[in-house]
This record gives C-alpha cells, sequence and structure tokens, in this order.
C-alpha cells in the first residue's frame, strides 16, 4: 500500500497493486484499473519510485523501464 496525500491535504493509502498507470498533468493523477482516478500532491515520479519499491518488498520481477526511447 502506497500513502499519498490528495490536493486538500487528506492522506490515503492506495493498493500498489491495482494502479494502472500515473500521469503527470501537471498535477499527478494516478489511474486504478477499476478506472477510478486519485490526483495527489506527491510528484508522479515518487510515485513511481514508491510503485517499484513496493513490487520489489514483494518479490515481483520488475522489467526493465526504457525512457524517452532509449
Amino acid at each position: 500500500m502506497l500513502k499519498v496525500t490528495r490536493l486538500d491535504k487528506s492522506q490515503l493509502w492506495v493498493n500498489a497493486e491495482i494502479i494502472d498507470f500515473v500521469e503527470a498533468t501537471p498535477d499527478t493523477v494516478i489511474s486504478l484499473i477499476s478506472d477510478k482516478k486519485i490526483v495527489v500532491k506527491e510528484p508522479a515520479e515518487a510515485e513511481v519510485d514508491a510503485i517499484k519499491e513496493y513490487r520489489r518488498l514483494m518479490g515481483f520481477n520488475l522489467p526493465m523501464i526504457i525512457e524517452n526511447g532509449e
């Protein structure tokens, strides 16, 4: 579970296993597999790093991520 802060400063925990993708639009938007969206204060990069760390701790194999077409 990932702790996030909504724009109104309320905090909640999101199940990392149901996150579909994270966008920076410029606010950070977490889209869940249920099509629900959560707008949070944390930068998108921080959320992606937190998801990676969660997956590492849970023993998931992470595929190599290619950024900027490299």
